[in-house]
């Protein structure tokens, strides 16, 4: 019977769920604490990085609460037909973490990070989640070209 409990014991380790599109877009995207100077760290410690394990170019830390930011999805975003995105009403904080050096692959992935204030965020909603970070905007560019 004890040999049977550790079979199933390292099953469910082995085949452990995979995180949902909003599980990922969170572990990416969505940090009340991050800092500019903690890019380096929280990318590395949240494994985000391309499918190939190269680097991301640029990763966008949302200053908020997961609540604030699903809140986009839920009401508190204008939705664009022509894009298929929706744009936050609210403005957030960011913290953008840049790439230094072009084609750097893992674990050589080194970030400067630049904090950006009154941004709109522009996401993609799936079932009310945000499940994409598409990109930000300054609220006087929401306007140029989009029909919101």
């Amino acid at each position: 019977k004890g040999e049977c409990l550790i079979i199933f014991i390292l099953q469910c380790v082995i085949h452990r769920p995979e995180e949902t599109p909003y599980e990922k877009f969170r572990r990416q995207h969505v940090d009340a604490k991050m800092t500019e100077k903690l890019c380096n760290t929280e990318i590395s410690n949240r494994n985000i990085y391309k499918l190939d394990n190269s680097c991301k170019e640029t990763n966008t830390f949302i200053l908020s609460i997961p609540a604030k930011v699903k809140s986009i999805c839920r009401g508190d975003g204008r939705y664009d037909e022509n894009s298929g995105m929706t744009y936050s009403t609210a403005t957030f904080r960011i913290i953008k973490c840049k790439l230094k050096h072009q084609g750097a692959r893992k674990p050589s992935c080194q970030y400067e990070g630049r904090l950006l204030t009154n941004r709109i965020i522009v996401v993609k909603c799936e079932g009310k989640l945000p499940v994409h970070f598409n990109r930000d905007l300054l609220p006087s560019e929401s306007n140029d070209g989009e029909q919101l």
